[in-house]
């Protein structure tokens, strides 16, 4: 097996795809957005940050379904996170791996009738008017920008999934993952 790749070169080479992919082909210049996918593809890349919603018991959620249910149930500020990390759940499995849509909303499922598209601008729109209201009032611009383009920041990553498995090292890797 290959070695891991360093951090560093992790950001860099995610830096220049989400670039590449969203400024030359998409024709989006826009750096903040570059900086929020490139951190959201670095913080998943481990499991525990995909899956880090927890219920008030401790219990890992895994379903967006459950994760809009305890949101509900939270304060302001967690309820904030909790529905923008439902936004980046939604985005990243939508671009990075749709292949793994049909798993994760199958019949037996509570997921089964989620729409993830829609779910994930609801999301990211609701965490914009939580930002907005205390003192992560900068991301609120970002968080309602990947509200209204989420249907393009799907497909830029689906692009950028496409180019990281044409590199040697990540295509056997991203193998061993499904």
């Amino acid at each position: 097996m290959a070695p891991l790749l360093n951090g560093e070169v992790l950001r860099r080479l995610f830096a220049g795809a989400v670039e590449q992919t969203f400024e030359a082909e998409l024709g989006i210049a826009d750096p903040p957005l570059i900086e929020y996918l490139v951190g959201m593809l670095l913080r998943f890349l481990r499991q525990e940050a995909i899956f880090r919603v927890r219920d008030t018991a401790g219990h890992r959620l895994t379903q967006v379904v459950d994760m809009v249910q305890e949101a509900e149930h939270r304060v302001a500020r967690s309820r904030r996170e909790i529905y923008r990390h439902i936004g980046d759940f939604t985005l990243f499995y939508s671009g990075v791996f749709p292949e793994h849509l049909p798993k994760l909303q199958a019949p037996d499922c509570r997921d089964f009738l989620v729409n993830y598209c829609q779910q994930g601008k609801r999301s990211y729109l609701i965490a914009a008017s939580y930002a907005e209201d205390d003192e992560s009032r900068e991301q609120a611009p970002i968080l309602r920008h990947l509200s209204e383009e989420f249907e393009l920041c799907s497909e830029g990553l689906k692009r950028i999934r496409r180019e990281i498995d044409r590199l040697p090292k990540f295509a056997q890797q991203t193998a061993e993952w499904n």
